[in-house]
């Protein structure tokens, strides 16, 4: 019987290039707190966390998490190892029972479910590499050809910056985007017409017969929604998404429930429960957890099928590896995000810098090598010098 012998995680400290901010590139949480400077600073993942799983015969899986990373390597090093090291990695859902029960007190949400998260996405990649299989294939195997992608980045900027920016992801093949807006409750009418004015300008680019999606990343509330969604409707978007913080699914399910624009949601809530409940009281007509986040993909498989019985599809959070194998091996995973390979940014470019193996866009589409066992994925030493890592 295969052991799991160790457990060993890295945080990544991105000290190389960056591209600076950018004002009204993307509204957030913190904006209506009025302060100056950076409001987006909170939400910049210029760290990664890598988690390694090493089993006994020396075949090692690999996990990641961007959130909070030196907070959730104590999580894994003090509490979460020791629960998992000396099991047999195909006991994958003990592990996570385990995982989560033991640490009811605190874990739940937030840093603690990012941690069991990192740590199951290592097994099923360790699961994977012991059988030779990728892990979609672990998962019930392919239900599409290949996964279509939209095109993640048309942060708000100059006009005709986000027109050019367009044009280029058109020649690329996407069939697929989505933009950010860039002002929110404290900047008034004239914010509104501001967001008006760059959700026009990118329909200009792509025409009407591709979808197109805007996500305000939290940082609208619900008064501000309600008067924008009417404004929003010529649009024909796809959804809008994250308008209001993650805790209020009244909220979102008011917001869904208006039938004016699709709502979309789920990048920041944490778990099955969490899911369930963002389900049963149809607060989202999109649901977008991300794995690495959500619980791994022990978590993810239970919550898509509990998102299909709603028929509510799933396009997990910022694409990567981790979510474009349950993507693949879930028929209520129409598509998935895509970030292209760009200067660090936001952040969600480390994946490039950090991992190699993952799969690149072609025409708006992406494949996953079945020969290609467990996620795919090494962790490479191309970029080392622009890391300071954490032990």
């Amino acid at each position: 019987m295969t052991k799991i012998k160790s457990i060993r995680t890295r945080v990544w400290n991105w000290t190389g290039p960056t591209v600076p901010p950018q004002g009204n590139f993307c509204t957030n949480a913190s904006d209506a707190l009025g302060m100056k400077g950076d409001a987006m600073e909170s939400f910049r993942f210029h760290q990664w966390l890598t988690c390694e799983v090493e089993a006994d015969d020396g075949t090692i899986g690999i996990g990641n998490a961007a959130l909070a990373p030196s907070v959730t390597k104590k999580a894994i090093d003090d509490w979460y190892a020791p629960l998992v090291v000396g099991e047999d990695p195909f006991d994958y859902a003990y592990i996570w029972e385990k995982m989560y029960r033991r640490t009811q007190a605190w874990g739940r949400k937030g840093v603690g479910m990012t941690a069991m998260s990192a740590i199951d996405i290592a097994i099923w990649d360790l699961m994977g590499k012991l059988v030779d299989k990728p892990v979609f294939k672990l998962l019930g195997g392919r239900t599409k050809e290949e996964i279509p992608v939209y095109y993640s980045k048309l942060y708000s900027g100059p006009i005709d910056v986000m027109q050019a920016e367009a044009e280029e992801a058109m020649k690329a093949g996407y069939q697929a985007f989505k933009m950010r807006f860039g002002w929110g409750p404290r900047d008034g009418m004239a914010g509104m017409r501001e967001n008006l004015k760059r959700i026009e300008c990118v329909r200009e680019v792509i025409g009407y017969d591709k979808d197109l999606m805007a996500d305000a990343y939290m940082g609208w509330n619900l008064d501000y929604t309600k008067r924008m969604l009417p404004k929003l409707a010529p649009f024909e978007l796809r959804w809008l998404e994250e308008p209001v913080i993650g805790d209020d699914t009244t909220g979102y399910a008011e917001l869904n429930a208006m039938n004016i624009v699709p709502i979309s949601g789920g990048e920041h809530e944490f778990s099955v429960m969490g899911c369930k409940n963002l389900l049963q009281t149809n607060a989202v007509s999109v649901l977008q957890y991300d794995t690495n986040r959500v619980g791994g993909i022990t978590a993810a498989q239970k919550i898509n099928a509990i998102a299909e019985a709603h028929q509510v599809p799933v396009i997990p959070h910022a694409g990567q590896m981790h979510n474009y194998h349950v993507t693949m091996a879930n028929t209520n995973c129409p598509m998935s995000e895509y970030f292209p390979v760009f200067d660090v940014e936001v952040g969600n470019e480390l994946f490039y810098y950090i991992f190699e193996g993952d799969a690149e866009a072609q025409d708006g589409f992406l494949q996953l090598d079945e020969e290609k066992p467990g996620l795919g994925i090494t962790i490479t030493d191309k970029y080392l010098e622009h890391f300071e890592i954490t032990e």
